[in-house]
């Protein structure tokens, strides 16, 4: 057997070789040929004559599908395509920029444009404007400076959250708009 651990359960659920409890099998030999409905018996027989293993690949389907296989270059194959898939996956970080309502046109420029780099990069971003002490009871500036860093956006990027109050902060949401 090619399989150093021939009876056993992979941790996916997959049985191989005599853990195929079955009494008949669809087989697929090592060549990728289909051999038809064949008992599991004579299927075991001739993966041992090939010195590989069975490998149940489909068991819902009715027989179950079984291929013949080197099991560890099998499980070695389906671990690679799983760290591909991985690799190629954008994790989406929340970002989070925070000013207050009196902020400088300076301080507001750079703001957006880190804001802007966020976006770019694929990631939200949430912008949250601080009140503190009698600047409370003047939100509607921070209306204001969440339409100005708005305004001052290069890229095309879509409101996920509206500005709202929430305790001493005003905070929005937004992320950039999907390139079709």
């Amino acid at each position: 057997m090619a399989s150093n651990a021939n009876t056993q359960n992979n941790n996916k659920g997959q049985r191989i070789n005599e853990n195929i409890r079955v009494r008949e099998v669809r087989l697929i030999d090592d060549e990728g040929n289909q051999m038809g409905i064949v008992p599991t018996l004579e299927a075991l027989k001739l993966a041992k004559e090939k010195e590989l293993d069975l490998v149940e690949v489909s068991p819902n389907a009715n027989p179950p599908v079984c291929k013949i296989l080197d099991y560890g270059k099998y499980r070695f194959e389906q671990e690679k395509k799983l760290r591909d898939s991985k690799k190629n996956q954008k994790v989406l970080k929340l970002k989070e920029i925070r000013m207050q309502p009196k902020i400088g046109s300076g301080d507001l420029d750079t703001k957006a444009k880190h804001i802007q780099e966020f976006l770019d990069e694929g990631d939200k971003v949430k912008i949250t404007i601080r009140f503190r002490g009698r600047e409370l009871a003047h939100t509607e500036l921070g209306y204001d400076v969440m339409d100005e860093v708005l305004k001052r956006l290069t890229s095309a990027y879509n409101v996920d959250k509206q500005a709202q109050m929430d305790g001493r902060n005003m905070s929005m949401t937004i992320s950039a708009k999907a390139a079709k």
